[in-house]
């Protein structure tokens, strides 16, 4: 059976979501989302250029009929700025499935719990479906999911940092006592890091800067293609229990040349 997954009504087959960020031209974004393989891409509503037909545009490089768009609050640091960001892209692009991110001050841009959920609480009375940036933070992950939010989207780390799933225990915890999507969102540098996130029983992995930022972005992007597929298989076939002391694969008796 075609292991595939769902958000608020709608099903994907890849559970790879890119974005569409960072890239050194339009061209180098087109080709690495084909890559990945990816079916939702994210767009940065204050960042990318969707609207303005005299310069070029993502639409023309990313097609929307191709791509489900999932437009976010990228560089949002109020919950009012927020809000405003998602409902001028509701009426640029009719889109009603977004991205929240509230975010912190520089340097570690960590998620504002405070200004994400009041502008979670805003958006779900307008009628908006909510995929939430978070802390990995079990109990806030489960406010979100009971205010009405469709996914959860805790970090793995830092925005852009590259180092990983830092706290693997609690993107467990979040994802053992939710009802609806969790995907680590954040921190991914390496295909390593996307499969182990997936192993954990993650739905899904969002990335932007491992692959932007790679060397060759087209070429990260199938290694982190096939690494989400490796994850998600190993979690689904059940992992050996760790043991601290050795338990050899081969039989230990009626070995050749022991002494009978």
């Amino acid at each position: 059976m075609e292991d595939s997954w769902e958000v608020a009504g709608r099903r994907f087959s890849s559970r790879l979501i890119v974005g569409t960020g960072r890239y050194k031209s339009l061209e180098e974004t087109a080709a690495s989302i084909e890559a990945s393989g990816a079916e939702i891409v994210t767009v940065a509503v204050r960042r990318v250029n969707i609207a303005d037909p005299n310069a070029p545009m993502l639409q023309d490089f990313v097609p929307p009929t191709k791509y489900t768009y999932l437009p976010n609050t990228a560089g949002c640091h109020t919950a009012k700025d927020a809000v405003r960001t998602l409902r001028l892209a509701r009426e640029a692009g009719g889109w009603n499935l977004v991205k929240l991110e509230v975010l912190g001050p520089p340097p570690f841009l960590y998620p504002d719990m405070a200004g994400t959920f009041e502008a979670a609480a805003a958006l779900i009375a307008d009628n908006f479906e909510v995929m939430v940036y978070c802390a990995d933070d079990p109990v806030a992950a489960k406010r979100l999911e009971e205010m009405g939010c469709v996914a959860i989207m805790p970090l793995g780390g830092p925005i852009g940092s590259g180092l990983g799933v830092a706290n693997p225990y609690m993107i467990r915890a979040i994802k053992q006592q939710a009802k609806v999507p969790v995907l680590v969102d954040a921190g991914i540098g390496t295909a390593s890091d996307a499969a182990f996130a997936m192993e954990l029983g993650c739905d899904a992995v969002l990335l932007n800067s491992a692959l932007a930022h790679a060397q060759d972005p087209v070429g990260m992007a199938v290694a982190m293609k096939h690494a989400v597929i490796a994850g998600r298989a190993a979690y689904l076939a059940g992992r050996m229990p760790r043991n601290y002391e050795a338990n050899p694969s081969s039989p230990t008796s009626g070995l050749i040349g022991r002494a009978g």
